[in-house]
């Protein structure tokens, strides 16, 4: 009989599963539905995306049940099914809380993002220049640390949407030696 894993070797398990679910893209409700015909058609590589995306919900039920097994020896419980349950259970509550406050958070910083940009306008407009970081925090009531990391991320996402402009574009169809105004 093969060596018991440690508890080590069982964090590393769970960080790669966490990991996974971490870095796989979710399904939008079309996708979703499209993939899941494909897979009742015995379509493989759909069934796979879909378990992909679906796995967060059985790894956190794994992650109780781990816990559990680790715990039950000194828990007092008299039965290990109806404490692994109860952990099971815990574990996922914890999770589906975690996942409703990711979400929160990013439509706090999703309205952040569009109130930053309406204001740097705004105040573009008015001033008949770029504002500064102290002036939109100021119009904002933010403060400027807040106002920092709002820009960056508004940055970033301003980056990401040129990016994925230009893989649009076909590189032949532009004249780059052509001028402006025809000179």
């Amino acid at each position: 009989m093969g060596a018991q894993p440690q508890p080590a070797d069982d964090d590393a398990v769970m960080r790669d599963l966490r990991q996974q679910v971490q870095t796989t893209t979710p399904l939008d409700p079309v996708q979703e539905k499209a993939l899941l015909e494909k897979s009742s058609l015995g379509d493989r590589v759909s069934l796979d995306r879909v378990v992909a995306a679906n796995l967060g919900m059985v790894m956190e039920g794994s992650i109780g049940l781990v816990e559990a097994a680790r715990s039950f020896a000194t828990s007092g419980e008299p039965d290990f099914a109806k404490f692994a349950a109860r952990k099971v259970g815990e574990q996922m509550d914890s999770a589906i809380a975690a996942e409703a406050a990711a979400v929160r958070d990013a439509e706090l910083l999703v309205a952040a993002a569009s109130d930053y940009e309406r204001t740097e306008l705004l105040l573009a407009r008015e001033l008949r220049r770029a504002p500064n970081e102290s002036e939109i925090a100021e119009k904002l009531e933010w403060t400027v640390e807040r106002t920092r990391y709002v820009a960056q991320v508004v940055a970033e996402a301003r980056r990401r949407h040129d990016e994925e402009l230009l893989a649009f574009i076909d590189p032949d169809a532009i004249d780059f030696d052509d001028t402006v105004d025809g000179e």
